[in-house]
């Protein structure tokens, strides 16, 4: 259920399984004839623009693909290019930065005069980083206003608790326990700037524990968000339950149906175009195309009435038998799924 790499890094070539939109990813925009001028000039390919990232795949060759996440976005503009299919036009230019390590990436829509892909993939981008209160852990943020839950567009109280202790001191701070549909967020009632809000998506954890302050409920996050012990006490230990069973069930819906919180509103011209483009997007498949025709016109091999003579393949290191006139063990090689 949890992100855990989609919209955090930068991955090429990845096989088509992590091409697949994951629980809780939705397309929303997707873009034919597409060139990633700088890694893939001269070739066509599809953009796909999903709620988490920007995924790109070479239309002859899908194993030449592309995975971008959102997070890992430094810069979005637009640069004058040279393209190997457009000659001098304008292009999509992102830069990112994935495990220490820089990326350009440059797209060129090879429709003439078409910059469309400049506004989902910009527009996305904003939404996805305005969002970060969805999908990441929050220590002392500006989540709470005269003790009030600033409340997310997509967000849903279902319950409030007060008198709830938060036992990371000694002493322990008396506050308010907020329930949501995405996330529970707790503030201290003497000080609301000390607070914390914790989405499902980074909860590794809920259990009721005992402690040196009695039963207590005990959330532990992910370890890509810290791996924070937080512990709460609430009495009575009825009360404490109660929450429990909440927070669990909670927790339980959200995997089946995250929500990342990356909402993008098209413009009135677009919006009829978007709708009729998205009902022909279907999810990622493994595409068969190059495999099927490729091995149908080996194992058709008509007029063949017995084995062709054995023979030593280096490449293997086995016998096996001859490969069919016109064809070569690397090229079968090349068309299987890696």
């Amino acid at each position: 259920m949890a992100l855990t790499w989609e919209d955090k890094e930068v991955r090429f070539d990845i096989p088509f399984t992590e091409m697949r939109l994951k629980t809780g990813e939705k397309i929303i925009d997707r873009l034919e004839n597409i060139e990633d001028t700088k890694g893939n000039g001269g070739d066509r390919g599809r953009l796909i623009v999903t709620n988490i990232r920007v995924l790109w795949h070479s239309v002859t060759s899908p194993r030449v693909n592309l995975s971008i996440g959102f997070n890992c976005v430094v810069t979005i503009n637009t640069k004058v290019v040279n393209s190997k299919l457009r000659g001098t036009t304008q292009a999509l230019h992102i830069l990112t930065s994935s495990n220490g390590t820089r990326f350009e990436f440059i797209f060129t829509n090879l429709v003439p005069g078409s910059t469309r892909h400049f506004t989902s993939v910009m527009g996305v981008h904003k939404a996805y980083i305005s969002s970060k209160l969805y999908r990441e852990l929050k220590l002392r943020g500006a989540v709470i206003h005269n003790k009030q839950l600033k409340i997310l567009p997509l967000e849903q109280v279902f319950s409030t608790l007060h008198g709830v202790w938060n036992l990371s001191s000694d002493q322990g701070s008396l506050g308010t326990f907020i329930v949501t549909n995405v996330r529970f967020v707790w503030f201290a009632d003497m000080n609301e700037g000390f607070n914390i809000s914790l989405p499902y998506l980074q909860i590794s954890s809920i259990k009721i524990r005992d402690s040196k302050f009695g039963t207590a409920l005990v959330v532990t996050s992910t370890e890509i968000s810290g791996t924070y012990v937080l512990g709460f006490r609430v009495d009575p230990e009825e009360k404490l339950r109660i929450l429990y069973k909440e927070l669990v069930s909670l927790h339980s819906v959200y995997k089946t149906s995250p929500i990342f919180g990356v909402e993008y509103k098209w413009c009135k011209g677009e919006e009829q175009a978007n709708r009729k483009l998205m009902e022909d997007v279907v999810e990622i498949e493994e595409p068969r195309g190059e495999m099927s025709n490729v091995l149908a016109a080996y194992l058709a091999d008509e007029g063949h009435e017995k084995d062709r003579p054995v023979v030593y393949s280096p490449e293997l290191g086995l016998a096996i038998e001859g490969v069919k006139e016109g064809f070569t063990l690397q090229k079968l090689w090349e068309v299987l799924p890696s």
